[in-house]
């Protein structure tokens, strides 16, 4: 009888909101995880719904989810995503709305390194760059540059839709409104099949494209096209990260909105209606033990792992039932390490001629990723980076923890090693379909979207989507979910 208390509370404040009008805002929402997708759709949920709503943000660990830092020396270093791409407008409103600031950028150069020797070296003159890789690819770069931005210059249709208030229920339908069958036939082709369509050579893609695949998500250009694409733009444009840390956008979301932020693991969400109307109960344990408490509306934001039960959440009292929303991911390591570079392993013998701060790998060899020289989140004005023959601290990315014998490989020596692991992106080729944003009438799974790529700024669209799927769904204007030809009502409207 305990158990039915809370319940019948809720059912009463819901019948409550109900006979005050149909325009009554939602009384309470939940969102599962504090990552930037869960801290940016509280933002837009509160900015959509206004002030007086409720907003609960469940996490079981830190707030940031896979923006997060490392301690070194006294010191902190980006141990999850490291920079965004000037393009990632929702990022940069963030930034501005918090009153952060960019980080200095300490220039450094880049190479790819194939087993053995350096395939390609990047110099400090940029024309000296650009004969290098039509000397070796001839113009496969320039192809290479073309299909990108042809991609991105439709998936920037997004901000736009995103402002006259349009959502979309599925990821395809998300992708068909952006780049029509051409971006939905993307993500079930690889990366190698539609450059060599394009008339990429063979060898830049083993060369080049492997390499920045690799750093960005740790998978092959055998993943698909879409992801990949995205992935390649981000290796294109000039790159940013936020002074202090890139987790301060999250927190600083959380603080804007007020959310009540409660440390737990949501173990469960289940259906109860009444008049017509849906209320979710969404069950949590703590430390304290088990509670649980109604929503109007609940979103899903964090990944929901096929192959790792301590992440899972169940969902009950559904018709049908939701069951097709997990999947496999891709683990990644990130090591910290601060020592001293074994240069001689890249054929440098003598460490005072080493000139690369950023090392990509081909597939080959297969035990790292990248390996870059990092500077810590905050920089003075007199933070120089530390010359090759000096103790710094390295970012070693790979896909399992590094052995000692590898760690020995890499470095001369160190005073220390921290890693961080975590299953970082969507293991692609996993999943035969792309998930839905809607689960059920105020249902949401906002992870959904990562399933077609992956990044900080993807995860900031998926959490508009979702928080204008919402907010449309709820006053029922379905005028403004999964419509076609929306650049042509785009132009009408303005």
């Amino acid at each position: 009888m305990a158990r039915a208390a809370p319940l019948l509370a809720a059912l009463t404040a819901l019948l409550a909101a109900a006979a005050a009008g149909g325009d009554a805002p939602p009384g309470k929402i939940a969102v599962v995880g504090a990552g930037i997708g869960g801290s940016a759709v509280a933002h837009f949920l509160q900015q959509h719904f206004g002030p007086r709503v409720q907003i609960d943000v469940y996490e079981k660990g830190t707030m940031g989810g896979r923006l997060a830092t490392i301690s070194v020396n006294k010191q902190h270093y980006e141990s999850g995503a490291a920079s965004f791409h000037s393009l990632s407008l929702h990022m940069q409103d963030f930034v501005k709305l918090l009153g952060l600031r960019h980080r200095r950028e300490v220039v450094g150069r880049s190479a790819i390194f194939g087993g053995e020797h350096f395939v390609l070296e990047e110099t400090d003159w940029y024309l000296l760059n650009l004969f290098r890789l039509w000397w070796h690819y001839g113009i496969s770069f320039l192809r290479l540059q073309m299909w990108v931005e042809e991609v991105m210059e439709k998936f920037m249709r997004i901000y736009k839709y995103q402002a006259h208030g349009y959502a979309f229920s599925g990821v395809e339908e998300l992708l068909y409104s952006l780049g029509e069958s051409t971006f939905v036939n993307m993500t079930q082709h690889s990366v190698a099949e539609s450059l060599l369509q394009v008339g990429v050579t063979q060898r830049f893609i083993d060369d080049v494209v492997s390499a920045v695949l690799r750093a960005s998500y740790g998978q092959s250009a055998a993943m698909p096209a879409f992801a990949g694409a995205m992935s390649l733009a981000g290796a294109q444009g000039s790159l940013w990260s936020v002074e202090g840390g890139n987790k301060l956008v999250c927190s600083g979301l959380l603080k804007l909105t007020k959310a009540n932020v409660i440390h737990a693991t949501v173990t469960s969400v289940t259906l109860h209606s009444t008049e017509g109307k849906a209320l979710y109960q969404v069950a949590y344990e703590n430390e304290v033990g088990n509670s649980s408490d109604f929503y109007d509306i609940v979103v899903i934001a964090t990944p929901l792992h096929l192959d790792n039960s301590s992440s899972n959440l169940t969902f009950a009292g559904f018709h049908p039932p939701i069951d097709d929303v997990q999947g496999s991911f891709q683990p990644t390591v990130v090591s910290l390490v601060h020592g001293y570079l074994n240069s001689s392993y890249f054929g440098f013998p003598d460490p005072k001629l080493f000139p690369f701060a950023n090392i990509l790998t081909t597939d080959f060899p297969s035990f790292f990723c990248t390996l870059d020289n990092i500077c810590p989140v905050n920089i003075s004005a007199s933070f120089r980076r530390k010359q090759p023959q000096e103790a710094a601290v390295w970012r070693v990315q790979s896909p399992k923890p590094l052995f000692r014998t590898q760690l020995k490989t890499l470095f001369r020596s160190y005073y220390s090693v921290q890693t961080a692991e975590w299953q970082a992106h969507p293991l692609y080729g996993s999943r035969p379909t792309l998930p839905r944003f809607a689960l059920h009438d105020q249902l949401f799974y906002l992870n959904a979207l990562e399933w077609a790529a992956s990044s900080v700024e993807v995860m900031a669209v998926a959490a508009k989507n979702v928080a204008l799927l919402a907010y449309n769904r709820w006053y029922q204007d379905l005028d403004k979910i999964d419509q076609k030809d929306l650049m042509h009502k785009v132009k009408t409207e303005l």
